[in-house]
């Protein structure tokens, strides 16, 4: 396959893929390359750099299982911040988080339960929460 940067005589640009060379100037002759804007069979190849596969090795695959082991830790690691920084409130959180953005409950991180129906109103007033990640499966339990 051959990719072309055509022009057609009304300035519009655009690339169209062919088999071969000679598949465009097969088509081009029969007039059956178009511009795709305004329709014109007057159209032509414009300077191109040909793709060229270069002498380095490509990134090798990204390790999947490290990635993944990764996530996890992060993702333990921030639940393990937020549950000893952070004050628990249960299944106040929507309330206390509203008291605490509206300046009615003194100014704290906080974390707790909320259902969804309650997090959608919380962002749509503009009142700011995140889910806290959930706890990940013990590594050494894992299959």
């Amino acid at each position: 396959m051959i990719r072309y940067a055509l022009q057609c005589d009304d300035g519009h640009g655009f690339e169209a893929w062919f088999g071969a060379s000679a598949d465009y100037d097969d088509q081009a002759a029969r007039g059956l390359v178009e511009c795709p804007v305004c329709g014109s069979h007057a159209v032509s190849k414009q300077i191109m750099a040909p793709a060229v596969a270069g002498t380095r090795k490509a990134d090798p695959a990204p390790d999947l299982a490290r990635m993944q082991t990764m996530v996890m830790q992060v993702a333990r690691e921030v639940r393990s911040h937020v549950e000893r920084n952070f004050d628990y409130v249960g299944d106040a959180f929507a309330r206390e988080a509203r008291d605490i953005h509206e300046g009615r409950s003194e100014k704290r991180e906080i974390y707790g339960e909320a259902t969804p129906a309650e997090v959608r109103k919380l962002k749509e007033d503009g009142v700011p929460c995140a889910p806290l990640p959930p706890l990940p499966p013990d590594p050494s339990r894992l299959n």
